[in-house]
């Protein structure tokens, strides 16, 4: 027991360390049913057999996405609506493939780091991309509506290994005075929709370990995390 709690204090000493060095952390303020930690690594948390961390199952070398044009699109100002797409985060133009642009970037953000495990090929079918319109964004706020299908298949075979399943990627919207002190600082819609699929894949792609592995992969989150900073200095 000792000398687990030694490992954990040392780990937590480098991440307050990396952190001091590092700047201010990243805003959440997302759906998120991940609790989220100030000195540990995103996705990890003490458990009752010491510390649990979220782990990539897999190696991620492609990621395949698809907005089927049979979603219907509006550009209509009002507060909600009748449509699969909704986008005002962009400028006015073809919605479907800004939409494949938003999840295909989100998605090899929040894989980048998956390069252990069974290599495999992400599917990822859009079903529902539904996000503010100016009315509503400027008033009352509300909810960045988002879902897929995820297929993970075999890249060696193409057997698929999970999947196909719905996943909903959900996030609240700001509105009204706080919308526009988002947008002011650079946190742009667009900003908080990549961010949020970005960090569900990887909730998506990760199982969790504890023990042992747990606390190494810790001690090497920190090493890369020292290494990063000191590389940016």
């Amino acid at each position: 027991m000792r000398t687990t709690t030694a490992k954990i204090c040392a780990v937590l000493a480098l991440f307050t360390l990396s952190a001091c060095a590092g700047g201010q952390p990243a805003s959440r303020g997302t759906l998120s049913d991940e609790p989220a930690f100030t000195l540990l690594p995103q996705g990890a948390a003490f458990a009752p057999g010491g510390v649990q961390v979220m782990q990539a199952s897999y190696r991620v070398s492609d990621v395949r996405v698809v907005v089927p044009r049979t979603l219907r699109s509006s550009e209509a100002n009002s507060f909600y609506p009748s449509a699969d797409i909704v986008w005002r985060g962009e400028p006015r133009g073809d919605r479907h493939a800004q939409v494949t642009q938003i999840f295909t970037e989100a998605m090899l953000a929040g894989t980048a780091g998956m390069v252990t495990g069974p290599e495999v090929i992400l599917e990822i079918a859009v079903t529902r991309f539904h996000c503010l319109t100016e009315k509503t964004r400027f008033t009352v706020g509300g909810l960045h509506s988002m879902k897929f299908d995820l297929t993970v298949r075999d890249a060696a075979t193409g057997a698929v290994l999970d999947g196909p399943r719905a996943v909903v990627a959900d996030v609240r919207a700001s509105g009204g005075a706080a919308a526009i002190a988002e947008d002011q600082a650079g946190r742009t819609q667009r900003v908080v929709v990549v961010e949020r699929l970005a960090e569900v894949i990887r909730r998506e792609m990760s199982a969790a370990v504890t023990g042992p592995a747990a606390e190494a992969a810790l001690v090497s989150r920190a090493a890369r995390s020292m290494a990063t900073t000191a590389t940016g200095l």
